[in-house]
């Protein structure tokens, strides 16, 4: 049987939280605008909030670091996988080189996130 960590607790209003549209001004979304949304949202201190979304994530690399799978329901799953070593090639000289082992992070989006993501594509195209 599987423990969920103690850091992870469920949110009981989960599903009202994303049903909520996020607005951050600009395009790209950083750490620095999630805690901006946390303090207008929440009332949250600006301090407090960027703690919160640094720790956030730190929990999030440190499972990974484990070889665990993040799994943010409504968002997806993120899973770590090793790659044994291959052969490349350099591209400006046409030398093959070895291009080493290493571990990637993987991000499989949920269904969910899936949907949300296309339905203003299937709207605007539908006009």
């Amino acid at each position: 049987m599987k423990r969920k960590p103690e850091e992870f607790e469920e949110i009981d209003d989960a599903e009202d939280a994303a049903d909520e549209e996020v607005v951050v001004g600009g395009i790209t979304v950083n750490k620095a605008a999630l805690a901006e949304v946390i303090f207008e949202r929440h009332g949250i201190d600006r301090h407090d909030g960027k703690q919160f979304v640094d720790r956030f994530f730190e929990l999030i690399i440190e499972h990974l670091k484990q070889g665990h799978v993040v799994k943010l329901p409504g968002l997806g799953n993120f899973s770590v996988r090793d790659k044994n070593a291959r052969p490349g090639r350099n591209l400006k000289t046409g030398e093959t080189v070895l291009i080493n082992e290493r571990r990637v992070v993987n991000f499989h989006p949920s269904g969910t996130l899936n949907a949300r993501v296309t339905e203003n594509l299937i709207k605007d195209e539908a006009k």
